[in-house]
């Protein structure tokens, strides 16, 4: 029986380093091993200053309506990871079909057999039910924490002159700042869960393409966290008004 889930080297190493390079993704996302600013860094600081802006607010209609959009988009995220949940179960019987399959693909016969040999096959699987089933618990608690974060959007005073600024109004703001934080750092983690079970699809075919497909999704994970244009957007300036031709006007003394 142990035998039968028996993993080779190459594949022992290629999910440790799948596994390395997850933890490593995402202690630097949240500004842990490098000083360059990520995307989730700045847009924490955005959270902080939107909730000082929303305390200054009489009327925050719009800022229910940015927790409603939030809490719709977390919730399409968990339904997606239970539907594909549900997928990987229906996949656990079809090992025989797959591999009839890839055998008339050009991926090397000896190789998709014993990649897709039945204990084998069913261990990925559940491999990445695993990592699906992570996605869809940080979804649901960052669902549930963007719930809390309205509540206490709704606990912050309503601002009246020098009183907006009291002590009371102040940890009530640090408290949603804290919460909607919270809750992204959860929605983040469940959107790095989907995005490397891409990855880890690679381990299906071969060890060597698991750490391609792995590397791969690094560098397209690290473009976006510190040299995206959306990071750009976050954290830029916008450039200086040059003048329109025409529109400036020399100053001379008067000849005349």
């Amino acid at each position: 029986m142990g035998d039968s889930f028996h993993l080779s080297t190459a594949d022992l190493v290629a999910l440790g380093f799948f596994l390395f390079v997850w933890v490593l993704h995402t202690l630097a996302s949240d500004g842990k091993l490098v000083r360059r600013m990520s995307l989730t860094t700045a847009m924490n600081v955005q959270r902080q200053a939107w909730m000082r802006n929303m305390a200054e607010r009489e009327v925050r209609i719009v800022d229910t309506a940015i927790m409603a959009g939030l809490q719709q988009g977390t919730a399409f995220f968990a339904s997606s990871s239970l539907i594909a949940i549900g997928g990987c179960f229906a996949l656990l019987g079809a090992s025989e079909q797959v591999v009839s399959v890839l055998s008339d693909l050009p991926l090397g016969a000896t190789s998709s057999r014993s990649a897709f040999q039945m204990p084998t096959f069913q261990m990925k699987v559940f491999g990445l039910v695993l990592i699906l089933a992570y996605s869809f618990f940080k979804f649901g608690w960052a669902y549930r924490l963007f719930n809390y974060c309205s509540i206490l959007i709704g606990a912050v005073p309503i601002p009246h002159g020098e009183a907006s600024h009291n002590p009371i109004s102040e940890t009530a703001v640090w408290r949603a700042a804290r919460m909607n934080m919270l809750a992204g750092k959860h929605f983040n983690s469940g959107m790095r869960g989907v995005f490397f079970s891409i990855g880890y699809l690679g381990w299906f075919v071969d060890p060597k393409v698991f750490v391609l497909s792995t590397l791969l999704l690094l560098a397209v994970l690290v473009r976006r966290q510190f040299f995206s244009a959306a990071r750009q957007a976050v954290i830029g300036q916008p450039p200086e008004p040059t003048p329109s031709p025409g529109k400036s006007r020399s100053i001379q003394p008067d000849s005349r």
